[in-house]
Formats: C-alpha cells, structure tokens, sequence
C-alpha cells in the first residue's frame, strides 16, 4: 500500500501539466510537415522493436505512436533511442516526442514534460535459479543496470548495501551475469521477461518474485511545448474512453500473450 499511494504521489506530481515556460510549438510544425518523429526502442519487446529486414518496428510504444499521428492525420518517422541519447535528442530537435518505455522520475520532470500515464510496471531482478526469494536476498550483491536508466537510482535508495554496476546495454549486462561479474541484472519486469525469453541458456535461470519499485511511464515532450503535451494526454484519454488503448494492451500483455499481465491502471 505505501508503494502504491507513492507511485500515484508521484504521478500527480509529474503529470500535473507543462512547465510554465512557454517553449515551441511542435504540434505546428509537425501539422505542418505533415510528419511526427518519434523516438523510440528498436530492440526492447513488447514495447518497441525492429524487423531489420523489412525496415518495419512494432510495439506498444510503437502503437500509440500510430494512434497519435493517425490523429493528426500525419505519417510517423521512428528514430531509435537508447536510455542515454533520448533526453538530448529530444532537447536539440532531432525528435519531437519521446515513447520509449520512459519511467516518470522527478529528476526527469526537470528536463522534459510527462503526459499521464499509459503504463505501469515495478523493478524486478533475472538471477540464476535458487539464488534470491525476496528483495532483501540482493543486500550487498552487485547487480548489473543499464546507464541511463533508472534502476540504479531505485537500488541505491531501496537497497543501499548493494552495488549497481553500470552497463552499455542489457546484453553487456546479460554477459556479466553469465560470467559472475554480477549477481543478477535488474530493470523494469516486463523488460526483463522479454530479456529472459530471448535467452539461450534461460532455464540456469529466473525473475524471483523480489519487487522493489512502482514505475509509471510516459511520452515526454520538450518542456514547456503545452500544445503537443495537452494534444497527447486528450488523446491517451479518448483512447481509453473509446476502448482503443485496452486493445493495444491486451495485444501486447493480454491472455495468451508471453507477457500477459492485468492492466493495472485506466484513465476513463
């Protein structure tokens, strides 16, 4: 329960509207050149990935990106990102949202505005079978993050007495896993069973039911840009008035799915 009135402490705060600055106007210029870029995961399953043959990406992230600019009667050009270039890239032009899988952090909230929520997920742990149960188990380990990402930052303040080492990317992480550099690798559980199921050598391994955060993600525009920030987030509630972001749920973590899961949160 203190988790829970946390993460929705949290979630009034970040997406209580955009910055008082008055920034630029993207929804012009996207209307304009009747084109709307977004950045992206190309390798991430569910929420984005590439077919590196036909060129084609799909994803959850990848599907309200498709509903946005349907809306806007515009074509989509997706750029990869990566935890690390997402926020500049954004900052400088090269992309005119964020839909990347992207926790809402306060410490984020200070560089980008956040629409309301369209997911939500928790911290979790791949660890070698048999190895850890709960949370407290991973006290004084070394466990493998991505830079960039927020999973350090929660290790630090959930578990101080464990190391978070720094990684390139998940399979960098992966690799140390497997070579007893770290004791587990953490990020947000849907990631992370993706990352399982793409492992060769998975049944060494498991996701312990060990959770140690609440996280909300949003589309982050540049702050200040309010008119593509109040577009987004009237959107993201016709959607879920209309049924349309239960659909692009349940294909991506819905019954049957590899990740189904119960949709935990609703903005009718």
């Amino acid at each position: 329960m203190k988790l829970l009135l946390t993460l929705l402490t949290m979630i009034l705060f970040l997406t209580s509207g955009a910055a008082a600055e008055s920034g630029s106007d993207t929804l012009a210029s996207i209307t304009r050149k009747g084109v709307l870029v977004a950045g992206v995961r190309e390798s991430l399953p569910p929420f984005g990935s590439i077919d590196k043959k036909t060129g084609t990406y799909s994803g959850y992230d990848i599907d309200y990106v498709n509903a946005l600019a349907q809306k806007l009667a515009v074509k989509v050009k997706f750029v990869p990102t990566t935890p690390e270039t997402r926020i500049t890239m954004l900052q400088n032009g090269t992309i005119d949202l964020i839909a990347a899988c992207m926790t809402q952090t306060r410490e984020r909230a200070k560089q980008v505005d956040f629409s309301h929520v369209y997911f939500i997920t928790g911290q979790r742990f791949i660890a070698r079978k048999g190895q850890f149960k709960n949370p407290r188990d991973f006290a004084g380990t070394t466990v493998g993050v991505v830079q960039g990402t927020t999973a350090g930052e929660t290790l630090k303040k959930e578990l101080p007495t464990t190391v978070a080492r720094n990684y390139g990317n998940y399979r960098q992480a992966l690799d140390a896993l497997r070579k007893g550099e770290v004791q587990a690798v953490s990020t947000d559980e849907v990631l992370l069973l993706g990352l399982y199921l793409d492992m060769p050598d998975k049944e060494q391994y498991e996701i312990p039911r060990a959770q140690i955060s609440g996280d909300a993600l949003g589309i982050a525009v540049r702050k200040g840009d309010r008119r593509l920030h109040a577009f987004i987030n009237t959107t993201l509630l016709e959607m879920e008035k209309s049924g349309q972001a239960d659909e692009i749920f349940n294909r991506w973590f819905g019954p049957g799915t590899p990740f189904e899961r119960p949709k935990n949160f609703n903005r009718r």
